[in-house]
């Protein structure tokens, strides 16, 4: 090359000095890697052989085509090749390499003299293998805190890249001190007695005196040199006492030191070094999200290593983040699973972590010992412990998503013991990063990383002590959501979720022991009733159906039944299904033994949930007694909260059999008695919720919303819709939300023609109900999506594909579905499947009784079979816009005899009976008229 300089994206090549810059900084590469470099950079453009590689940085040695491929690949790490959309490096299968990123000539003169490497005299350091990634900021905070005092510890678990960071922090450091730096690994020693002349051996001295240390100490006594000593935790004594030793008696020697404790030394700044940033869990995660989190880095550049076609994507960018979530973003595990995806793919990795241990190893030959497999990281940790310590932390495996104080002192330790101890033990291995610890909340939180768990989950089962360690975490977790089930009706909900929320592992944990062969099914049926609250709340619909079928299960084996555990589970059965039938049976056994035992709070919970049951599957006259039971019952009581649940049943039931008047009646009374205290409403609310599947509030006004629109107030209900939207996403209740966007803000949106606003609407009830696994509501957002496809011109099939995900768009015939049945109707006719739309109208009508949509049904009746134009549509027409329109005016119902009479009236005109049309809208007010005839003179088809 001349002597000049290459530049390429960041770097500088100095082919003749062998040196690669990434701005000022030199890129340490080994030399099989540098010679493939500067070939590669030669033949720019060019697709260079594997021979001719091979040829170059082996010359006259055979070697195999692998080791060429390691070579790219560290060469790859070294360059940042494929991050940030950077690409260097490409493979061109089966011919070789090809170099495609644009290069530049510099002139010798315009490169600084002075960046150099240093001299291998001033370190022993090794050569970096891979790129630190993430990790920046944290190596610039270390040589600022070295620059200030004289002893720095990292500190943190095995894997977390203590190492890796403690030499990329000594590399910075290497012209700062005259004697330059020293690495010490002190991983190897099994004999503290031999600290001192390990470090002695790496600084060429010879110290032939039992101890050592005060011939070392005098040694440096004038030496200014950083100390890299790497693996204390395992002779921890001896490093702390050699590193005072020097403190005191050598001033000119500064230490780093790596440990998964700390020195506990004098004048020791400890840094605890953190598991990377990983996304949270979500299902809408794109790659350029995903890519700001260097967890995400780490595992798609070490895929690249191996996957050289590998990339990261929208489509599998949530399946690498949740990888990386469940490694704890523990940089070595993700070392570890990274190679995985080359066999298993992405989803195939993320489906098998749970054999994590078995998962995790090392493919390179060259790792270290303790760092071969994560199981052998954990070893090296646990082989640390006293025996009392060991069956502290293996008991500690017991416990899911993380734990308290109390519950170690209860699960863990026996009777006997007291917090106190539980608060020392677990202090201990906080100290030794095999427990992480929170302290943001009130109370400190403690947890083990998933690999660590796993372990001593694996320790628990090949020991005894498994059995009665689970029982006892099963029976502190049945009392403490005991607790949690009695004080929900008193508290506020963000209060109460904040302390059992967090606990939802450990339920799921505790009754997959309890209902186990050898666990408890008595303990297994009372922690499934206690739990339900949460479930409902949490809008975890799914997992409470199948752990209530569970108990009743094991309820019908049992040789006794208990009548209340028996009815609490079958109320949320009929609270969690979406399956009708399932849900009528589930409330009828309730009610029928909320009768015997005279329970009051779960008779209204069955009437209400068979009010519901009725309504959604079109019965509306048989579901109005359980309204007005459920009405009567509250009356004899003086809670608030059921007289205002009382109120709504009874609107909603008249809002479907169609008196709009009496509905709205209903409704402003309901909210007329929720002029409460903030704090009471939100308990009041948060019970509702628990008792009744939805926010009484949000419930309440989204129905008042659907009866303006009837009554003729379109206005008022957009901006009633608009204002519930804020409200609903504010009470973290999934259900509530989707129950409002289906039942309230998609049909009112679609009444008024507003297509922008049903799209908005439809893609947030598709995202809740997908994100949060909510089948039901899932598919009334598929019908609405279906109805917004047609209109726009599109096609719709059985089975469509979104997101990835095939999607069955089904007659979904229930009360909320309705409006979109009548929507979808329309579509189809619009689109010219008007038999399509007959056929849905015909089995609605067949479906429903008589409701409030009676008028529009008859209508779009009439307006499909004039599009048929067969003999006789016409009056057959006629026939049903006149019924529509009798039908509306009977109900109260505004809107739909506003839409009745303009079909008719159009039909008349048609037929040149332009007298009678503009009779037929002579009911009308005079302005109504007025402006009604403006829109019928522009040829305005709809209101």
């Amino acid at each position: 090359m001349n002597g000049r300089a290459i530049s390429f994206g960041p770097f500088l090549l100095l082919a003749e000095q062998r040196l690669l810059l990434a701005g000022d900084r030199p890129v340490r590469l080994g030399n099989r890697a540098f010679d493939i470099l500067v070939f590669l950079v030669e033949r720019a453009g060019e697709v260079v052989s594997k021979e001719e590689l091979i040829a170059r940085a082996w010359p006259r040695i055979f070697v195999e085509e692998a080791n060429l491929k390691i070579q790219v690949s560290a060469l790859r790490r070294a360059l940042g090749d494929g991050q940030g959309g950077n690409r260097y490096v490409l493979t061109v299968v089966g011919r070789g390499y090809n170099f495609v990123a644009p290069i530049r000539i510099e002139e010798p003169s315009r490169v600084s003299p002075s960046l150099t490497i240093a001299p291998t005299a001033l370190h022993n350091l090794p050569l970096a293998t891979t790129r630190m990634i993430g990790r920046e900021e944290t190596a610039a905070t270390l040589v600022s805190q070295l620059s200030h005092q004289r002893l720095v510890t990292i500190v943190g678990p095995g894997g977390i890249g203590k190492t890796t960071v403690a030499l990329a922090v000594a590399e910075r450091m290497i012209d700062a001190y005259e004697q330059g730096v020293r690495l010490v690994d002190l991983a190897p020693l099994r004999d503290t007695r031999l600290v001192a002349s390990a470090v002695a051996t790496v600084l060429g001295l010879e110290m032939r005196t039992e101890d050592p240390l005060p011939g070392l100490v005098a040694a440096l006594r004038d030496s200014r040199m950083l100390l890299l000593l790497d693996n204390c935790e395992h002779v921890i004594d001896a490093a702390a006492g050699l590193v005072a030793a020097l403190l005191g008696g050598a001033p000119g020697v500064s230490i780093l030191a790596t440990s998964r404790e700390s020195l506990e030394v004098a004048g020791e700044r400890e840094y605890h070094l953190a598991p990377f940033d990983i996304p949270k869990a979500s299902s809408r995660l794109t790659a350029a999200e995903a890519t700001a989190f260097p967890a995400v880095q780490l595992f798609v550049e070490r895929v690249t290593a191996t996957v050289e076609d590998f990339a990261l994507t929208d489509a599998n960018a949530p399946a690498v983040a949740e990888i990386c979530r469940r490694l704890d973003g523990l940089p070595l595990a993700i070392e570890f699973a990274a190679p995985r995806v080359e066999v298993l793919g992405v989803e195939g990795l993320a489906a098998r972590l749970d054999d994590s241990l078995q998962l995790l190893g090392a493919r390179r030959r060259t790792t270290v010992p303790r760092h071969r497999t994560m199981q052998a990281v954990v070893d090296w940790s646990y082989g640390l412990l006293g025996e009392d310590e060991q069956e502290f932390l293996r008991s500690l495996g017991i416990f899911a998503g993380g734990f308290t104080v109390e519950a170690a002192a209860a699960v863990v330790q026996d009777a006997a013991k007291t917090n106190i101890d539980a608060i020392d033990r677990l202090a201990d291995l906080v100290a030794k990063s095999l427990v992480a610890v929170d302290v943001s909340g009130a109370k400190p939180r403690f947890r083990l990383l998933d690999t660590t768990r796993a372990y001593a989950l694996e320790k628990l089962s090949t020991s005894s002590g498994r059995e009665p360690i689970a029982r006892r975490h099963a029976e502190y977790y049945r009392q403490l959501f005991g607790r949690a089930e009695a004080e929900a009706p008193a508290r506020a909900a963000g209060d109460w979720l904040a302390d059992y929320a967090q606990e939802i592992d450990n339920l799921r944990t505790a009754l997959d022991w309890t209902f186990s062969p050898g666990g408890e099914t008595s303990a297994g049926v009372a922690l499934t009733a206690a739990a339900v609250p949460l479930w409902i709340r949490l809008s975890l619909l799914e997992e409470c159906r199948g752990r209530a079928k569970q108990a009743l299960r094991a309820l019908g084996t049992a040789s006794t039944e208990d009548p209340r555990e028996a009815m609490r589970l079958h109320a949320a059965l009929g609270a969690s299904t979406p399956e009708a039938s399932e849900m009528g049976a589930a409330f009828t056994k309730t009610l029928d033994m909320a009768k015997r035992l005279g329970d009051v709070g779960y008779q209204l919970r069955a009437l209400s949930g068979l009010s519901y049951y009725h309504n959604a599957s079109g019965r509306f006259r048989m579901a109005q007694p359980f309204a007005q039971e459920f009405h009567a019952l509250a009356l004899r009581g003086s809670d608030r909260n059921n007289l205002m649940f009382a109120e709504r049943m009874m609107g909603v039931a008249e809002h479907y059999v169609g008196d709009q008047m009496t509905a709205r009646h209903h409704l402003e009374q309901a909210l007329a008695q929720d002029a409460v205290s903030d704090r009471g409403r939100d308990v009041g609310r948060f019970q509702d919720v628990v008792r009744f599947g939805s926010d009484l509030r949000i419930s309440t006004r989204l129905y008042l919303a659907r009866v303006l629109w009837m009554q003729g107030f379109a206005d008022q209900a957009v901006r009633m819709v608009e204002s519930i939207l804020g409200e609903a996403e504010a009470t973290g209740h999934v259900t509530s939300q989707c129950l409002f966007l289906t039942s309230a803000a998609c049909p009112i949106s679609f009444w008024v023609g507003d297509q922008a606003a049903a799209a908005r609407y439809t893609a947030m009830l598709i995202d809740l109900s997908r994100q949060h696994a909510l089948p039901h509501w899932a598919a009334h957002g598929a019908r609405f999506e279906q109805v917004l496809v047609i209109k726009a011109g599109g096609l719709d099939s059985a089975s469509r594909q979104r997101d990835g995900q095939d999607e069955a768009v089904v007659p979904n015939f229930s009360f909320r579905a309705l409006s979109g049945l009548t929507q979808l109707a329309e579509a189809l006719g619009q689109a010219g499947r008007i038999a399509e739309g007959l056929a849905l109208l015909e089995a609605g009508i067949e479906q429903f009784e008589p409701s409030c949509f009676t008028p529009e049904v008859l209508r779009l009746k009439g307006e499909l079979s004039l599009l048929q134009d067969m003999p006789g549509a016409a009056g057959s027409a006629e026939a049903h816009f006149r019924q529509a329109f009798d039908d509306a005016r009977e109900r109260g119902i505004l809107s739909w005899e506003l839409r009745a009479a303009m079909s008719l009236a159009r039909l008349l005109r048609q037929q040149g009976q332009q007298a009678d049309a503009i009779a037929c809208l002579e009911h009308w007010s005079m302005p109504a008229r007025r402006a009604l005839r403006r829109r019928w003179r522009c040829g305005c088809r709809s209101s």
